[in-house]
């Protein structure tokens, strides 16, 4: 993870500087926050003029006397940008209370595929069932192809006789779970 205190320079490699440079450089970015305080990061990001993405569940909590629903973050402590990767929108990013820094290793910001994005982002849109998923880096690369899921690609699993659609959001370690037993799919 890239802690706010240092320079971009230091943390992020000259290339990728440029890269951020270029015409269409905005990239998705993970930030890590503070626990519970994921909507307040998005509320002051948008108020600085940054993209952000949040994606949330609704769940029914029980107390004794009532049930409710609620919205909860999808990946605790997370929260997507999408930005320009320069100083000065580095440091905005990382200048609010609550913001422990960028997500990336060897302490620089590490970019997020937007099929990544995208794929959350269908998934939780066409309310399809899906589960949590340990963090997977092998396995075969597959793409669906028709229905709802149409061009959505990530690793194919089989459990129990069921086939499984694995989406991993690659700079957080994270990954959800989405049942394809039905849909076409093909090796990317």
């Amino acid at each position: 993870m890239s802690t706010c205190n240092q320079p971009l320079e230091a943390a992020y490699p000259q290339p990728v500087l440029a890269a951020a440079l270029e015409p269409g450089g905005e990239k998705w970015y993970a930030l890590m926050t503070r626990a519970r305080n994921e909507r307040v990061v998005v509320s002051r990001l948008q108020e600085r003029g940054i993209e952000s993405f949040l994606p949330t569940i609704s769940e029914i909590h029980r107390w004794k006397d009532r049930n409710k629903r609620v919205e909860l973050p999808l990946f605790s402590c997370y929260v997507f940008v999408k930005m320009r990767l320069t100083n000065e929108q580095y440091y905005r990013a990382c200048n609010i209370d609550g913001v422990f820094g960028f997500v990336g290793p060897r302490g620089g910001p590490a970019p997020i595929p937007d099929d990544q994005i995208d794929a959350v982002r269908t998934l939780l849109r066409e309310q399809l069932s899906w589960s949590n998923h340990s963090f997977l880096k092998v396995g075969q690369r597959v793409r669906v192809r028709g229905g709802a899921l149409d061009g959505i690609e990530g690793v194919l699993q089989a459990c129990n006789g069921e086939r499984t659609l694995v989406i991993s959001i690659d700079a957080i370690q994270r990954s959800l779970a989405v049942r394809v037993d039905g849909y076409q799919v093909e090796a990317v």
